[in-house]
């Protein structure tokens, strides 16, 4: 039986009468420009936004299991935010808007645990991205779940399952995987637990769990947020991003949390011409007149298949040029990758933990702590860490090759092949349907799209797009180094197109 989306804002929660015609909120539908002109109005305040995801977070994520903190402060957050307004001093369109972050993102009020029992001492201080989210006025609701350690500690993981949270459900099945890192971040916002979500990537992680979820996800251009006080796996691919469940929240959401940081040298390479408000460049007839590559990575799932196809008729309604593309040099990527991501893990993670107090301070420690701790092996073991703990250092000649490899080539596949056919930029499917959670088997990742921008730094974008059964399937769009502006713009005039986006049900089981 599905839930109810629309949870009434009555005169209890908002300082003031409600006019009748706003006294619900549909959580599900509403945009932030939606959401900040009924504020604008009295309708309701953001006391009463918060309040209503809260009650929505109690009701409803005892069945998906994503939210591992609530913030104590979210509503004194919020009435500040209320205070704000009726003096006229708002921060901008994010101020008074329940945001989640996911428990790799550093907080200062609550801990951070990357998904793991021997992160127990809370952060010195609030990632950078934190930080601008404040400085925009948002109200930080809480932590969520993740692949413990982001998905780098096994080579047989879970998806969606940590020693401090446990598993995360996809709230479409509730027994099918939320898919990638970034799984209570993808499951959360699908079940509209919050306005906004931060996922992380190295590769897949922000895309992946927004395409088995149903919902938008922006992997910004490498640099373009800053990574200080986030848990790392490797600077060179590293960037947290946007989960929503439209593409003009997502774009406000980046226009906020993007940014120069001293503590972080790839927002150095931030050009000066970069969009300060990606929201006031979504046109909707942004397809139009665009050459779009697709890379159908045809054959390996026929419900893909036939949603790809869905897709590419839409493309061509609305006006874009469709061209067939294949990218070069996947295999060598994939095999340069993660040797590389290996050593650069043992690097940045070693730098991480010496700047926490309190904790484990090597990849040595965890894996001792795990081996003595009765809950984190539980599931599956920890070979990364242990590649890791015997790995060479990043300067080591042949790790050099490696990574240098992987990023080139990267960056070739996706340059090469706009220029060659003199595209805008490229989609893809996102993801297979959702698979079955299965701790004896691991993952069962049937395709996916994410390495070529992950690897190379560029940005990516993954939309709804269409359904196997009760599943959702997205696709993903992105193009050349800095043009997050261009790929939100052609993901949004597509998610108008489309209109594939649907709510969860909650369904227990699909056989």
């Amino acid at each position: 039986m599905r839930l109810p989306l629309v949870l009434l804002v009555t005169a209890a929660l908002v300082a003031g009468p409600v006019p009748a015609s706003a006294s619900s909120l549909d959580l599900d539908n509403a945009t932030i420009p939606e959401l900040q002109r009924q504020m604008d109005r009295g309708r309701f305040t953001s006391v009463a936004l918060t309040k209503a995801y809260l009650g929505r977070i109690k009701a409803v994520d005892g069945k998906i299991r994503s939210v591992v903190a609530v913030n104590e402060r979210a509503l004194a957050e919020a009435a500040a935010s209320d205070v704000r307004r009726r003096t006229g001093r708002e921060r901008g369109p994010l101020d008074g808007i329940p945001v989640l972050l996911k428990d790799n993102v550093d907080t200062r009020a609550m801990p951070t645990t990357a998904g793991s029992r021997a992160l127990r001492s809370k952060p010195a201080a609030d990632a950078h991205l934190v930080r601008q989210l404040y400085r925009g006025g948002a109200v930080i609701l809480g932590k969520l779940n993740l692949s413990e350690w982001a998905n780098f500690r096994s080579t047989r993981s879970t998806s969606g399952w940590s020693g401090a949270g446990g598993q995360t459900n996809n709230p479409f099945v509730l027994d099918r995987n939320p898919c990638g890192s970034s799984s209570g971040s993808g499951a959360a916002i699908a079940a509209s637990l919050a306005q906004v979500a931060i996922g992380t990537e190295t590769d897949g992680s922000i895309v992946c769990p927004s395409g088995a979820n149903g919902i938008v996800g922006h992997k910004p251009t490498l640099g373009l947020v800053s990574r200080s006080g986030v848990v790392p796996i490797s600077a060179e691919q590293d960037t947290a991003g946007p989960m929503t469940r439209h593409v003009v929240d997502s774009a406000i959401t980046l226009s906020v949390i993007q940014g120069r940081d001293p503590a972080d040298s790839a927002t150095g390479a931030i050009p000066a011409g970069q969009p300060r408000d990606y929201a006031a460049l979504l046109k909707p007839d942004a397809l139009r007149g665009a050459r779009i590559g697709v890379w159908r990575l045809a054959g390996a799932d026929a419900d893909v298949d036939r949603v790809v196809a869905a897709a590419v008729r839409t493309l061509r309604a609305q006006g874009a040029t469709v061209v067939d593309v294949e990218l070069p040099y996947q295999n060598e990527i994939g095999e340069n990758e993660f040797p590389a991501l290996i050593a650069e893990f043992k690097r940045d993670l070693h730098a991480y933990l010496a700047a926490r107090p309190g904790g484990p301070d090597t990849v040595d420690e965890l894996i001792a702590f795990n081996r003595q701790d009765p809950v984190e092996l539980s599931k599956f073991g920890q070979e990364i860490f242990e590649q890791a703990a015997v790995a060479p250092p990043t300067t080591d000649p042949t790790v050099v090759r490696q990574r240098t490899t992987a990023t080139a080539l990267a960056r070739r596949s996706i340059d090469e092949t706009l220029a060659a056919h003199k595209l805008d930029a490229i989609m893809a499917p996102t993801n297979s349907p959702a698979w079955k959670t299965n701790y004896a088997t691991g993952d069962a990742f049937v395709l996916g799209s994410s390495s070529p921008a992950a690897v190379s730094g560029y940005p990516n974008i993954s939309v709804p797009a269409g359904f196997a059964g009760p599943l959702p399937i997205g696709v993903s769009f992105f193009a050349g180094r800095w043009s997050d502006a261009k790929v939100l713009a052609l993901g949004a005039a597509f998610e108008r197109a489309a209109d594939a986006r649907q709510a969860p049900k909650f369904i227990p089981t699909i056989g």
